[in-house]
């Protein structure tokens, strides 16, 4: 099982570079893509639906043009889900489920709060009305994967520049604790508790050591000097922590500021 999350930044923009050219050779089960930047009807053609792929979105009715989230699966889900009952997180496409069998695959794009203050407040109310929801979850049995833009680093190997950026949204003190609160001590963290049977940072159980990011600044030369941030995940359920095989970050191509994520899990689909 092969799953890839990617933060297009626009998925139109994306494809002009190539984006679905290059992974219609990647052999992946399913595909979780945040901020499509789009409207569903606008990414109907063909050239946006790789052979073999069904296609489900939700779309930001806030804003035109704004964030959005969206799931390719080879096999069609049981079951496609789009709204976690919140209006103002539902609303700006940011969450959407795809569930085969007992598996639950979301696509998940959390809020920056780089904006200002404004955003910044309404990231830690979505922090703290989202605990709930992924304890629920985690409790409830399914196995879940959680792909997505968490716009969070968890610690210092998770940034390029981790002083300069102690008071910058993205590795503020307590967007870490929350983030490293709910996941499996795993050595990751930046010393703030962990939870004993929490989720799994996929990458993180696979490189106890790797010092691998997803983002880069458009700012400078970045992405050239390798200056980033690693805020893309996949988290998934403690029953999934034996299927972990591998994964990678595809600095290159360039399809977008993000990289795609790519984890394999040992088992089929669901």
């Amino acid at each position: 099982m092969r799953i890839i999350s990617f933060n297009a930044n626009g998925l139109r923009s994306a494809a002009r570079k190539g984006f679905f050219e290059w992974f219609a050779g990647q052999d992946a089960d399913v595909l979780c893509v945040q901020e499509t930047k789009a409207q569903e009807h606008q990414l109907a053609g063909p050239e946006f639906l790789p052979e073999g792929y069904r296609a489900f979105f939700r779309d930001a009715v806030t804003k035109k043009g704004y964030s959005g989230v969206a799931i390719y699966a080879r096999r069609e889900p049981d079951e496609v889900r789009t709204e976690l009952g919140w209006a103002p997180f539902d609303d700006e496409g940011r969450y959407i489920e795809a569930r085969f069998g007992n598996l639950s695959v979301v696509s998940f794009y959390i809020p920056s709060g780089s904006s200002g203050e404004l955003r910044q407040g309404f990231k830690f109310e979505v922090m703290d009305w989202l605990k709930p929801i992924l304890d629920g979850w985690r409790a409830s049995g399914r196995q879940y994967v959680l792909c997505g833009d968490w716009n969070i680093v968890r610690s210092r190997m998770d940034i390029r520049n981790w002083t300069p950026n102690q008071k910058n949204s993205g590795c503020l003190p307590p967007e870490r604790a929350w983030l490293n609160g709910q996941l499996h001590a795993d050595g990751g963290s930046d010393g703030t508790d962990a939870c004993a049977d929490g989720w799994v940072d996929a990458y993180r159980a696979l490189h106890a050591d790797g010092q691998d990011y997803t983002w880069w600044s458009n700012r400078g030369a970045a992405r050239a000097n390798n200056v980033g941030w690693r805020i893309d995940y996949q988290l998934v359920t403690p029953g999934l922590r034996g299927r972990l095989k591998r994964c990678s970050v595809e600095r290159e191509p360039r399809f977008s500021d993000h990289a795609p994520f790519t984890v394999d899990y040992a088992g089929a689909l669901g």
